[in-house]
């Protein structure tokens, strides 16, 4: 009998804890990924691709707005990444900030960089609770 009330008190002490959760969840604001994939050409040397991700990198002290930034590179095992090798996430709190870094001189210098090294670039945006 002992076991069961133990068992009972701790379903119920961790139903709880995640309703405590989810309650958190619901208050926070949702806010905008801006997902960004390429595929460099083969013909760039390993210092061209450096210099477009230290430019990458450097977006997020130059453009306000930008609230969080990852970046890396592919190591799916399924082989369905079409030639994607390198990936960069940053994360906005409205439209209207992607909106800006968009249209921004350090982006605008940024794309300069990179828009002939790339063979391929893929951009999804979406929002996340």
């Amino acid at each position: 009998m002992f076991r069961l009330a133990t068992v009972a008190c701790v379903i119920a002490f961790a139903g709880m804890i995640l309703s405590d959760r989810a309650d958190a969840q619901q208050g926070e604001k949702p806010v905008l990924k801006h997902i960004v994939l390429y595929k460099f050409k083969d013909s760039l040397t390993k210092e061209q691709i450096d210099e477009v991700i230290q430019a990458f990198n450097a977006l997020p002290s130059k453009v306000p707005g930008i609230i969080g930034y990852e970046a890396g590179t592919n190591v799916s095992k399924e082989g369905k990444s079409e030639g994607l090798t390198h990936s960069f996430v940053l994360t906005f709190k409205s439209m209207e900030d992607l909106d800006a870094y968009i249209a921004h001189p350090a982006h605008q210098a940024y794309v300069d960089i990179v828009k002939t090294r790339r063979e391929k670039v893929v951009v999804f945006d979406y929002w996340v609770k």
